[in-house]
């Protein structure tokens, strides 16, 4: 059965938001219309359902990753600045977007939180895995023949 590691990471994150925009507890706020998504963005973002593709790729890193907080999203959303003439230097993601995601999917139960120990954050409940193997399921299978057919066999002479 393939998993998320079977199809393309953009396509797997556009269709699982696809997905999670049928859910009733994943809604954008209103102020998402305003923010940028972090320190070293310029503007917001142009894309309108921008919350459901974030939300998607959340809901990926916590199956891939294991245990994670918002500290360790806010470090892997961030990026570069854009300072002119002088060195760039690295900020982090927006950690209100991230929490309020991470919240979000909690709600709708594709998530939840664990750890008392050193090993604390979220991870993603069988639902949330079902989800995104249901979505890479269907793309495996929507895979045109082409590509499945892409090795010759080799001609006895």
């Amino acid at each position: 059965m393939p998993t998320m590691q079977d199809v393309p990471t953009n396509e797997l994150i556009n269709n699982v938001a696809e997905e999670l925009k049928k859910i009733k507890e994943i809604k954008a706020p209103s102020w998402t219309v305003f923010v940028k998504t972090g320190m070293s963005k310029e503007r917001p973002p142009v894309r309108e359902d921008w919350w459901y593709v974030r939300a998607a790729a959340v809901l990926r890193t916590v199956r891939r990753l294991g245990p994670v907080g918002v500290a360790k999203l806010r470090t892997k959303y961030g990026g570069k600045k854009n300072r002119g003439h002088m060195t760039e230097h690295t900020y982090k993601a927006s950690g209100n977007i991230l929490r309020k995601v991470l919240q979000q999917l909690d709600a709708a139960g594709l998530t939840k939180k664990v750890g008392d120990g050193i090993k604390k954050g979220r991870i993603i409940t069988p639902k949330g895995i079902s989800l995104i193997d249901k979505v890479a399921v269907q793309m495996y299978k929507a895979r045109p023949a082409a590509k499945k057919e892409a090795a010759p066999e080799k001609q006895a002479e």
